[in-house]
């Protein structure tokens, strides 16, 4: 179980993440204003949006994250779904033992066991993960549709 607390004042709210990052990673505000959002998934996770927190991982560098962190961001202003983002992830490279390089990279990342990223835990209000997806929805599947599915389970 996580303080879901702790996490919403270490974090950044999603939309404010990709607008602060648009000159360095143009990417994102680049799929965030072309992404169309699957109307009925959309809709059903209006419905569960005040009992969850989207808490998410991310790096300025990283593919995966331009097509999904953009996402997360309309999800939030069109359903009220809570997302925050630990951003600026770095490799060390220098390291055999650690991952990321902590800094740049928040600490929080030692504390959900991320290995890849973009890395999007479903948080409860208590505090207990519900689901996750790892770099990209399942095959088929749009963002929205996995986070619906992990709602409803």
């Amino acid at each position: 179980m996580y303080d879901l607390e702790n996490l919403m004042e270490c974090s950044e709210d999603v939309l404010e993440y990709i607008e602060a990052n648009k000159e360095k990673a143009p990417k994102y505000m680049e799929q965030y204003e072309s992404y169309r959002l699957e109307w009925e998934a959309t809709t059903k996770i209006k419905c569960h949006a005040d009992k969850y927190t989207v808490i998410a991982f991310s790096a300025e560098w990283c593919p995966d994250c331009y097509r999904n962190i953009p996402i997360l961001a309309q999800l939030q202003e069109k359903t009220g779904l809570k997302t925050r983002v630990f951003g600026h992830l770095m490799r060390d490279a220098k390291s055999p033992v650690n991952l990321w390089a902590c800094p740049p990279s928040p600490v929080q990342v030692k504390e959900f066991k991320v290995v890849k990223i973009p890395h999007m835990f479903i948080v409860n209000k208590k505090g207990e993960v519900e689901g996750e997806i790892i770099e990209n929805p399942p095959e088929g599947k749009t963002l929205e549709r996995a986070i619906l599915e992990i709602l409803e389970s």
